[in-house]
């Protein structure tokens, strides 16, 4: 069993050290996925998971954990899909305030969708050149490229 790092007082921390209580759909060593009391759009299902370590946001989080929190947001997705009907699915991961992160540690939601369910998050785009695209892409795959990444 994995050890429980968590943060007294974050609101997840509290749910995974069961201080409050969740509709809990999965639990597991890493990982606990529970019901959204405040669900976007009209079907059943949209779920948050959190890792029982308490990171802040994607860019704490180690990457071990990471493959563990995936692996379980993809297995509850699935089922999420099945259960509710949806025609698809969103994952959403916000990180930091300006992003819309609400909570001060890593989730990821799983939101059934449908069409016409009235979420929108094809707001605010703008059309770009491609020599504007070229250039930003040159520097991030050089980040990339100069960054040692592990990944499961």
């Amino acid at each position: 069993m994995i050890k429980m790092y968590t943060d007294k007082d974050c609101l997840f921390c509290k749910f995974i050290r069961k201080e409050i209580e969740t509709v809990t759909v999965y639990e597991n060593e890493h990982v606990l996925a529970f019901l959204d009391i405040n669900p976007a759009g009209t079907l059943e299902g949209h779920t948050l998971v959190i890792p029982k370590k308490h990171f802040s946001d994607i860019f704490e989080v180690d990457e071990a954990e990471l493959c563990e929190i995936i692996k379980a947001v993809r297995k509850i997705a699935k089922v999420i899909k099945k259960v509710s009907g949806a025609e698809g699915i969103n994952i959403i991961q916000n990180n930091g305030k300006t992003a819309g992160q609400a909570i001060n540690h890593i989730h990821f939601h799983i939101i059934p969708r449908i069409t016409g369910d009235g979420i929108r998050l094809d707001e605010n785009r703008r059309n770009t050149k491609p020599l504007e695209l070229a250039t930003v892409a040159k520097a991030i795959k050089e980040q990339i490229e100069s960054t040692k990444f592990e990944f499961c």
